[in-house]
């Protein structure tokens, strides 16, 4: 079977015209982009979108039933961490994720994720489900793929498994983020990261065994300003894991992308040497070093929505040929607005972007 270009990509071995991977929830773009109201008809807009920008990519809804417009804003509460906000056609859910069960330190310390492993009704966690067994997990994820694929994804298919909580989501999602952040160096912390490490190795043992040849593993282990936690706290905690966690997928044949926001400068030779092939990121990542210091590595995200919305001409090409020059540097490299092009992104600069991408995106 002929590789697909993804896979090539993937691989590091991308062809002259560099591809996309966009983070795309612009409704309004959309019906900007193709003249059609994609609230009217998102099926109908959908297609007409991808007739004139097919490097995009994007699923087509299965009906062409109109959508409801949500509400500029969300839903808007006296605690500014529990409403919701617009996203693509729709709205987020709170911002609140264990604050909800977890009050203080003590009810931190006192928790057991492996006693607790089915997390099927806590939806905050983002990765919901029952973690209580390698088997549970894996019958639960290899739903997602063909059953004729057995346990092997077609040769050279880009085919791939996805994990929000690689590691360092875990706690964070679970207790909410300042208690992560109150409780992180207790000396007691250590027996709840390795419990959770327990839960993870059940899962990347049952992602192993998954017919797919990419597993694109997320943490959000930086902000726009680098690291969260000290080096020393990720060297104790995070990136043995993750180096143990790729070996397994690894020795299965699977190769591992790594998806983080914010600016991976400062950890990106760790998380290299744990055995990822690259990243994507955001803009305040700087991919120009990381392209030169590791050859045709994956990369994407390079893009800023902050240029599209101010929808300069020149600006936005020069961002263009700036991507462009990192392209060929790394035939590992995708098109990407790193930080999305969600609803309120200018979309006659999502037009422009698009269009000199299609002009300019060449390596060679």
């Amino acid at each position: 079977m002929q590789a697909d270009e993804r896979y090539n990509i993937y691989m590091g071995n991308g062809s002259q015209k560099i591809a996309h991977w966009e983070h795309w929830s612009n409704p309004d773009a959309e019906t900007y982009l193709t003249g059609i109201d994609y609230y009217d008809h998102p099926k109908k807009c959908r297609k007409k979108l991808l007739e004139l920008y097919p490097m995009l990519e994007l699923p087509v809804p299965d009906t062409d039933v109109p959508k409801p417009k949500p509400k500029l804003g969300g839903e808007l509460s006296s605690d500014p961490d529990n409403h919701t906000v617009r996203w693509g056609d729709s709205t987020t859910d709170t911002f609140l994720h264990g604050e909800m069960i977890f009050k203080t330190a003590d009810d931190v310390f006192n928790f057991s994720p492996l006693e607790h492993a089915d997390f099927t009704d806590w939806s905050f966690v983002i990765e919901p489900g029952d973690y209580s067994s390698d088997d549970v997990i894996y019958e639960r994820f290899r739903t997602r793929y063909p059953a004729q694929w057995g346990d092997k994804a077609p040769e050279g298919s880009s085919a791939s498994f996805s994990f929000y909580n690689t590691m360092f989501m875990w706690p964070m999602l679970t207790f909410g983020w300042e208690l992560f952040l109150e409780c992180c160096l207790d000396d007691r912390f250590e027996r709840i990261m390795d419990e959770f490490a327990e839960i993870n190795r059940r899962v990347f043992r049952a992602a192993a065994r998954l017919p797919v040849n990419f597993a694109v593993c997320h943490d959000d282990i930086v902000m726009t300003r680098g690291p969260v936690c000290s080096p020393q706290w990720m060297h104790k905690y995070i990136f043995p894991r993750y180096e143990e966690y790729w070996s397994m997928l690894k020795a299965a044949g699977k190769e591992v992308i790594f998806m983080v926001d914010g600016c991976i400068d400062a950890y990106a030779d760790d998380v290299m040497a744990c055995g990822a092939r690259g990243f994507i990121s955001e803009p305040y990542t700087d991919y120009k070093i990381l392209a030169k210091k590791y050859k045709d590595c994956f990369l994407a995200g390079e893009g800023d929505n902050r240029v599209l919305n101010r929808n300069n001409p020149n600006e936005i090409k020069a961002m263009v040929e700036s991507m462009v020059e990192t392209g060929k540097m790394s035939r590992g490299y995708m098109m990407c607005i790193g930080n999305h092009i969600p609803w309120n992104v200018n979309p006659e600069g999502v037009k422009r972007y698009l269009e000199y991408a299609d002009e300019l995106a060449y390596r060679w």
